[in-house]
C-alpha cells in the first residue's frame, strides 16, 4: 500500500459519496504526510512499512478514544469511532489469535530464560519483532504480564 494508492482510494470514496471512508482516509493520507515530514522533509516517500506503522497508529488513537467517549457516555462518538476504526483494521494484515500469541510467549520465554516479572523487558524484545502490525502491543504485554507472574 502506498499513498497513492490511499490518494485514488480517497477519490472512489468521494465519488461513492461515502462519508466515512473519505474522513478515514484523508485523516490517514494527512498522517502520513506528517509522518513523512517527520522522517526526512518534502523528499521522503513512505514505504509500506511506514504507512502500517502509521495505520497501527491510528488504530491506537481511536481505541484509546472509544474507551475514553465510553466512560463520558458520548456513545455518538463512540459509534463514529468504532465505524472509522473497522475501516482502518481492513488495512492492517490479519491480526494474531489469542492462540498463536499465547504460543510465541510460550517461544520466547524458553528462548529468553524468562521466569519472573522481571523478565518481561527480554520477553516483549524478543516478541516486538514477531507481532509487530500483527497485534495489539498492549494486549501482548498484558498476555506477558500474566504469564510471567
Amino acid at each position: 500500500m502506498t499513498k497513492q494508492d490511499l490518494q485514488s482510494q480517497l477519490k472512489d470514496a468521494m465519488m461513492a459519496q461515502d462519508e466515512v471512508r473519505k474522513s478515514v482516509l484523508r485523516m490517514l493520507i494527512s498522517a502520513v504526510t506528517y509522518f513523512e515530514i517527520q522522517k526526512g522533509g518534502a523528499g521522503y516517500q513512505a514505504t509500506e512499512e511506514d504507512i502500517m506503522s502509521v495505520i497501527g497508529t491510528q488504530v491506537k488513537q481511536h481505541r484509546d478514544s472509544i474507551e475514553q467517549f465510553e466512560q463520558a457516555g458520548r456513545q455518538e462518538l463512540v459509534e463514529k469511532e468504532k465505524a472509522e476504526l473497522h475501516l482502518l483494521q481492513a488495512y492492517l494484515p490479519a491480526q494474531m489469535s489469542e492462540e498463536e500469541i499465547k504460543a510465541l510467549i510460550d517461544e520466547a520465554k524458553s528462548a529468553t530464560g524468562a521466569a519472573t516479572p522481571a523478565d518481561m523487558g527480554k520477553v516483549m524484545g524478543y516478541l516486538a519483532p514477531k507481532i509487530k502490525g500483527k497485534a495489539d502491543g498492549s494486549l501482548v504485554s498484558k498476555r506477558v504480564k500474566e504469564s510471567l507472574g
